[in-house]
Protein backbone atom coordinates (compact mmCIF):
# COMPACT_ATOMS: atom_id res chain seq x y z
CA UNK A 1 0.00 0.00 0.00
CA UNK A 2 1.55 2.99 -0.86
CA UNK A 3 3.03 5.22 2.11
CA UNK A 4 2.50 8.36 3.58
CA UNK A 5 3.93 11.21 6.44
CA UNK A 6 2.81 9.66 9.75
CA UNK A 7 -0.26 10.75 12.00
CA UNK A 8 1.16 13.74 14.51
CA UNK A 9 -1.09 13.33 17.73
CA UNK A 10 -1.13 16.34 20.21
CA UNK A 11 -1.58 15.38 24.12
CA UNK A 12 -2.34 17.82 26.08
CA UNK A 13 -3.36 18.25 29.97
CA UNK A 14 -2.66 19.77 33.43
CA UNK A 15 -0.10 18.29 35.40
CA UNK A 16 -1.59 15.01 37.85
CA UNK A 17 -4.00 14.22 34.09
CA UNK A 18 -1.84 10.96 33.28
CA UNK A 19 -1.23 11.88 30.07
CA UNK A 20 2.48 10.49 29.86
CA UNK A 21 1.45 7.44 31.74
CA UNK A 22 -1.25 7.04 28.73
CA UNK A 23 0.98 7.84 25.85
CA UNK A 24 3.55 5.14 27.23
CA UNK A 25 0.65 2.72 28.21
CA UNK A 26 -0.54 3.15 24.50
CA UNK A 27 2.45 1.94 23.04
CA UNK A 28 3.38 -1.06 25.00
CA UNK A 29 -0.15 -2.42 25.06
CA UNK A 30 -1.34 -1.90 21.76
CA UNK A 31 0.56 -3.20 18.90
CA UNK A 32 1.60 -1.31 16.02
CA UNK A 33 3.41 1.60 14.22
CA UNK A 34 3.40 4.10 16.84
CA UNK A 35 6.35 6.14 19.39
CA UNK A 36 6.62 8.76 21.56
CA UNK A 37 8.59 12.11 19.91
CA UNK A 38 11.43 13.29 21.91
CA UNK A 39 11.59 16.54 23.39
CA UNK A 40 14.54 18.51 24.33
CA UNK A 41 15.57 19.55 27.93
CA UNK A 42 18.10 21.20 29.59
CA UNK A 43 16.73 19.63 33.16
CA UNK A 44 19.30 16.64 34.51
CA UNK A 45 18.56 13.05 33.54
CA UNK A 46 16.35 11.39 36.27
CA UNK A 47 17.19 7.82 37.41
CA UNK A 48 16.89 5.63 34.24
CA UNK A 49 16.51 8.14 31.53
CA UNK A 50 18.30 8.31 28.78
CA UNK A 51 19.66 10.84 26.45
CA UNK A 52 17.43 10.39 22.85
CA UNK A 53 14.88 8.30 24.57
CA UNK A 54 13.21 10.28 27.13
CA UNK A 55 14.45 13.46 25.98
CA UNK A 56 17.57 15.10 24.37
CA UNK A 57 19.30 16.72 27.32
CA UNK A 58 21.13 19.67 26.60
CA UNK A 59 23.06 22.39 28.28
CA UNK A 60 21.60 25.80 28.48
CA UNK A 61 24.48 26.87 25.89
CA UNK A 62 23.11 24.34 23.48
CA UNK A 63 19.61 24.94 24.03
CA UNK A 64 19.97 28.77 23.76
CA UNK A 65 21.92 28.01 20.21
CA UNK A 66 19.05 26.24 19.23
CA UNK A 67 16.44 28.93 19.92
CA UNK A 68 18.78 31.69 18.40
CA UNK A 69 18.78 29.15 14.91
CA UNK A 70 14.84 28.68 15.03
CA UNK A 71 15.18 25.25 15.21
CA UNK A 72 12.54 24.65 18.22
CA UNK A 73 8.89 24.80 17.08
CA UNK A 74 8.10 25.77 20.72
CA UNK A 75 9.93 26.15 23.59
CA UNK A 76 8.90 27.50 27.45
CA UNK A 77 10.85 27.75 30.98
CA UNK A 78 9.85 25.85 33.47
CA UNK A 79 10.89 25.75 37.08
CA UNK A 80 14.45 26.99 36.40
CA UNK A 81 14.86 24.58 33.26
CA UNK A 82 13.96 25.00 29.23
CA UNK A 83 12.07 22.49 27.52
CA UNK A 84 11.17 22.61 23.78
CA UNK A 85 10.81 20.52 20.74
CA UNK A 86 12.97 20.15 17.52
CA UNK A 87 11.61 20.74 14.63
CA UNK A 88 13.85 18.91 12.39
CA UNK A 89 13.69 15.57 14.79
CA UNK A 90 9.68 15.73 14.81
CA UNK A 91 10.19 16.35 11.04
CA UNK A 92 12.41 12.95 10.94
CA UNK A 93 9.68 10.80 12.71
CA UNK A 94 6.89 11.83 10.72
CA UNK A 95 8.59 10.65 7.71
CA UNK A 96 8.65 7.41 9.07
CA UNK A 97 5.29 6.82 8.53
CA UNK A 98 2.90 5.26 12.01
CA UNK A 99 1.78 7.86 14.35
CA UNK A 100 3.66 10.26 16.25
CA UNK A 101 2.85 11.16 19.75
CA UNK A 102 3.82 14.57 21.14
CA UNK A 103 3.34 15.30 25.15
CA UNK A 104 3.33 18.71 25.45
CA UNK A 105 1.93 21.63 27.42
CA UNK A 106 -1.17 23.92 26.15
CA UNK A 107 0.91 26.97 25.26
CA UNK A 108 3.59 24.65 23.20
CA UNK A 109 0.74 23.01 21.70
CA UNK A 110 -0.58 26.25 20.34
CA UNK A 111 2.57 26.37 18.32
CA UNK A 112 2.69 22.94 17.34
CA UNK A 113 -0.73 23.39 15.49
CA UNK A 114 1.03 26.53 13.84
CA UNK A 115 3.04 24.63 11.72
CA UNK A 116 1.34 21.02 11.92
CA UNK A 117 -2.48 22.32 11.90
CA UNK A 118 -3.40 18.74 10.33
CA UNK A 119 -2.16 17.29 13.48
CA UNK A 120 -4.94 15.73 15.76
CA UNK A 121 -5.13 17.14 19.70
CA UNK A 122 -6.01 15.69 22.05
CA UNK A 123 -6.83 17.05 25.51
CA UNK A 124 -6.57 14.73 28.75
CA UNK A 125 -7.99 15.34 32.03
CA UNK A 126 -8.91 13.36 35.28
CA UNK A 127 -12.40 12.76 36.55
CA UNK A 128 -12.80 15.27 39.09
CA UNK A 129 -10.96 18.22 40.67
CA UNK A 130 -10.53 16.09 43.36
CA UNK A 131 -8.77 13.59 41.85
CA UNK A 132 -6.51 15.80 40.21
CA UNK A 133 -5.70 17.06 43.60
CA UNK A 134 -4.91 13.04 45.16
CA UNK A 135 -3.12 12.65 42.06
CA UNK A 136 -0.64 15.67 42.43
CA UNK A 137 0.05 15.12 46.65
CA UNK A 138 0.81 11.26 46.15
CA UNK A 139 3.49 12.04 43.91
CA UNK A 140 4.85 13.37 47.56
CA UNK A 141 7.39 15.90 45.11
CA UNK A 142 5.59 18.85 46.04
CA UNK A 143 5.13 21.25 48.22
CA UNK A 144 1.59 22.40 49.19
CA UNK A 145 1.86 25.38 47.87
CA UNK A 146 3.27 24.39 44.49
CA UNK A 147 0.63 22.16 44.50
CA UNK A 148 -1.96 24.65 44.66
CA UNK A 149 -0.13 26.53 41.99
CA UNK A 150 0.11 23.48 39.72
CA UNK A 151 -4.35 23.25 40.65
CA UNK A 152 -4.58 27.10 39.43
CA UNK A 153 -2.72 26.51 36.05
CA UNK A 154 -4.54 23.38 35.82
CA UNK A 155 -8.08 24.95 35.56
CA UNK A 156 -6.84 27.89 33.33
CA UNK A 157 -5.63 24.88 30.92
CA UNK A 158 -9.12 23.72 31.02
CA UNK A 159 -10.48 27.02 29.53
CA UNK A 160 -8.03 26.56 26.52
CA UNK A 161 -10.30 22.89 26.18
CA UNK A 162 -12.34 23.86 22.83
CA UNK A 163 -9.22 24.41 21.07
CA UNK A 164 -8.58 20.56 20.78
CA UNK A 165 -10.20 17.82 18.89
CA UNK A 166 -10.96 15.27 21.27
CA UNK A 167 -11.07 15.07 25.13
CA UNK A 168 -10.03 11.60 27.04
CA UNK A 169 -10.87 11.34 30.44
CA UNK A 170 -8.60 9.24 32.03
CA UNK A 171 -10.15 7.47 35.32
CA UNK A 172 -9.11 4.00 34.26
CA UNK A 173 -5.92 3.71 32.76
CA UNK A 174 -7.20 1.13 30.10
CA UNK A 175 -10.57 2.64 29.12
CA UNK A 176 -8.17 5.86 28.56
CA UNK A 177 -6.32 3.94 26.89
CA UNK A 178 -8.61 2.15 24.06
CA UNK A 179 -10.78 5.23 23.77
CA UNK A 180 -7.13 7.23 22.81
CA UNK A 181 -6.55 3.83 20.08
CA UNK A 182 -9.92 4.56 18.71
CA UNK A 183 -9.41 8.16 18.14
CA UNK A 184 -6.52 7.63 16.54
CA UNK A 185 -7.65 4.47 14.07
CA UNK A 186 -10.87 6.68 13.19
CA UNK A 187 -8.81 9.54 12.28
CA UNK A 188 -6.38 7.56 10.01
CA UNK A 189 -8.99 5.92 8.02
CA UNK A 190 -10.67 9.14 7.42
CA UNK A 191 -7.41 10.61 6.28
CA UNK A 192 -7.66 8.20 3.41
CA UNK A 193 -11.39 9.41 2.03
CA UNK A 194 -11.62 12.67 0.15
CA UNK A 195 -11.10 11.33 -3.47
CA UNK A 196 -11.89 7.78 -2.71
CA UNK A 197 -12.28 7.02 -6.18
CA UNK A 198 -8.35 8.09 -6.76
CA UNK A 199 -7.20 6.69 -2.85
CA UNK A 200 -9.07 2.90 -3.75
CA UNK A 201 -6.97 2.84 -7.35
CA UNK A 202 -4.21 3.93 -5.18
CA UNK A 203 -4.58 0.69 -3.37
CA UNK A 204 -5.51 2.55 -0.10
CA UNK A 205 -8.70 0.81 0.92
CA UNK A 206 -6.56 -2.56 0.65
CA UNK A 207 -6.86 -4.70 3.42
CA UNK A 208 -9.18 -1.95 5.17
CA UNK A 209 -10.65 -4.50 7.49
CA UNK A 210 -7.24 -5.55 9.14
CA UNK A 211 -5.08 -2.79 8.34
CA UNK A 212 -3.94 -1.19 11.45
CA UNK A 213 -2.32 2.13 12.14
CA UNK A 214 -1.97 1.19 15.76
Amino acid sequence: MPSRDGLLVVISGPAGSGKSTLVEHLIEKIPGNSRRAVTATTRSPRPGEKDGIDYFFLTRDEFRRMIDDGELLEYTEFNGNFYGVPRHSLERELAKGGVVLLVIEVDGAESVKFFFPNAIFIFIIPPTPKELRRRLESRGTESQKDIEKRLAIARREMERIGEYDYLIINDDIETATQDLAAVIRAVDRTLILGDEMENWDLGLFANWNTRQIL
